[in-house]
């Protein structure tokens, strides 16, 4: 088991190393920061994972506006 390097969309945004008999997930991507030192086990459970935390992010958010009603924003 070596390093792989985990890429969204074309960009590399972190890699998995061997740690205890799992991967360790390392963002080198401030947007994949949350998945940070996460343990998988497996390279393609480590992409599921950024994958769904992609999605998420940018999933347009409901808040309240100063009306005090909903307004749509998308995540930044």
């Amino acid at each position: 088991m070596s390093k792989q390097v985990i890429e969204f969309g074309g960009e590399a945004v972190g890699v998995v190393v061997p740690d205890a008999g799992r991967l360790k997930f390392v963002a080198v991507k401030y947007h994949v920061w949350d998945l940070d030192s996460r343990h998988f086990r497996s390279a393609d459970e480590a992409r599921a994972a950024v994958r769904q935390l992609m999605v998420s992010q940018s999933a347009p958010r409901r808040v309240l506006g100063s009306s005090g009603m909903p307004e749509t924003y998308a995540a930044a």
